[in-house]
């Protein structure tokens, strides 16, 4: 009986992670995309998404190109929002958004063509990187602000407990009680 090395019949090639090629930056993508999804404050009842002008400040401010038609943005951001609400169902949309697909470094990366694509671009590495599950929004009436989970096991549910937690666990303390 004869071995054979598998290293010595064909030697192995050293290929760069993908990730560390194209540079894909998680933290930015994320923020971004909460960025996006907080364009609605119910606290301040602000709505960045009502006005044109404020959507194109929006997208100048973090450097995304042009500002596509304000109500596609509001319709694809409320649909994003439904999606990571708890016990929400996104409506269906008929929505499709141009994207490019560039080599970067010869790996083929998605790139927006204009601001909103920009964030679906970044929605969607988020998506096929497990990242999009940790993205929330608080169950506070009064808050509904987007975040990111960072919980070891995922089970955050509120943006602040300081805040919106610590108003809740109050309430639900003073109705148990009162009745009691």
């Amino acid at each position: 009986m004869v071995f054979v090395s598998s290293r010595a019949v064909a030697p192995e090639v050293v290929r760069p992670p993908t990730l560390e090629a194209v540079e894909l930056d998680f933290d930015h993508d994320i923020e971004l995309v909460l960025a996006f999804l907080n364009t609605c404050d119910a606290e301040d009842g602000t709505e960045t998404l009502d006005d044109h002008d404020q959507w194109r400040q929006w997208c100048a401010d973090r450097g995304l190109g042009a500002a596509p038609d304000v109500e596609a943005a509001r319709e694809i951001r409320d649909s994003m929002r439904s999606a990571v609400s708890y016990g929400a169902r996104p409506p269906e949309l008929a929505t499709a958004w141009p994207v490019q697909v560039r080599l970067q470094r010869g790996i083929p990366v998605l790139a927006g063509t204009d601001a909103l694509g920009t964030v679906l671009v970044a929605a969607a590495r988020l998506v096929h990187t497990e990242h999009w599950d940790r993205i929330k929004i608080c169950p506070a009436d009064d808050c509904l602000w987007a975040f990111y989970d960072r919980s070891r096991n995922r089970s955050r549910t509120w943006c602040s407990m300081r805040v919106c937690g610590n108003r809740e666990k109050a309430r639900s303390w003073r109705e148990r009680h009162t009745t009691a």
